[in-house]
């Protein structure tokens, strides 16, 4: 029996396309109101019915990154000129800049701990998926079940063992403890995503290696890793968009030296209530670094994991 392949018609690609795009119109739609109100003043982000076209200002972004302290006129007075366009911005709000927000350290905690765990995930991950896949272990899979079954609780479930097991070993409000928990939450996903990408390379790849005079690391360096490229990728993006976003455990577990961003920047408070255009702007530069680590991947994720294989 054969099969031919048929290309599809005009009428069925249009109706693809519009379909593509209404839906990234629709997914994109929350993320540029955000960016927009981000650019917004205090009133209009409030103002009903939404605005839609506005007079762009950046409050938000002055307020996010500052903080101050209302000022009578005479006090603006004394204060003398402003000494560049972000103290201006502040007078124009019948404010004084007294000092750098915290927004700057939550952001680099973020970091720090976000990037820190996936790396720590994608080789210990990459090591346990390795063996495996190309090694004998004992009860193989009763342990990939338990692995498994980790995610199977919700993390928050566990959440006051952890506080306790985390106050008595000094481990709260820690970059090392957040990067332990986050990386002991994800090992489970890293561990048998990639071990379904390293099950479909070769093993003639290595055995060839082997044969040539390589060790098993040099054949697992040199063969396996730029293979497996496309999944570790992917499952790194992975990794790093839970350990990025994640909530509870940094609410719970963080107060000052290791809170990331998500915990503060609802706390974001302005002059006579909450100030959106400032939360919308933290969230706008919170999304940057997931983008572009993505965006640095895309080669990986668009390559196949089996290109150049020879078949069996």
């Amino acid at each position: 029996m054969s099969f031919s392949v048929t290309e599809p018609n005009k009428g069925t690609k249009w109706f693809a396309g519009v379909l593509v795009v209404g839906y990234a119109l629709i997914t994109i739609a929350p993320l540029l109101w955000i960016i927009a109100t981000g650019f917004k003043s205090p009133a209009d982000s409030i103002a009903y019915p939404p605005k839609v076209v506005f007079e762009p200002s950046l409050e938000g972004y002055v307020n996010l990154f500052t903080e101050r302290t209302r000022a009578t006129p005479d006090m603006l007075e004394a204060q003398g000129e402003p000494k560049n366009w972000y103290e201006q911005i502040a007078r124009d709000q019948g404010t004084v800049i007294s000092g750098p927000s915290r927004y700057g350290e939550r952001f680099l905690n973020s970091v720090i701990i976000g990037f820190g765990s996936t790396a720590l995930c994608m080789i210990l991950g990459t090591a346990a998926a390795y063996a495996f896949s190309r090694f004998r272990v004992p009860l193989k899979d009763d342990l990939l079940f338990f692995i498994l079954s980790t995610r199977m609780m919700p993390p928050i479930a566990v959440a006051i063992p952890i506080f306790l097991m985390f106050r008595n070993l000094g481990l709260n409000d820690t970059h090392l403890g957040m990067i332990l928990l986050y990386t002991g939450v994800n090992l489970s996903l890293s561990v048998w995503l990639l071990k379904g990408f390293i099950d479909e390379i070769p093993i003639e790849y290595e055995e060839a290696a082997l044969i040539d005079g390589y060790t098993r690391f040099q054949a697992f360096y040199k063969v396996v890793l730029p293979q497996a490229a496309t999944g570790i990728a992917s499952t790194a993006i992975f990794c790093l968009i839970f350990a990025w976003n994640e909530y509870a455990f940094a609410v719970l577990l963080t107060s000052g030296t290791a809170q990331t961003a998500p915990p503060f920047i609802p706390t974001i408070i302005g002059v006579g209530g909450k100030d959106w255009p400032a939360v919308a702007a933290g969230a706008t530069i919170f999304l940057v670094p997931v983008m572009v680590f993505t965006i640095l991947l895309r080669k990986h994720l668009l390559r196949g994991i089996t290109f150049g294989a020879v078949r069996k």
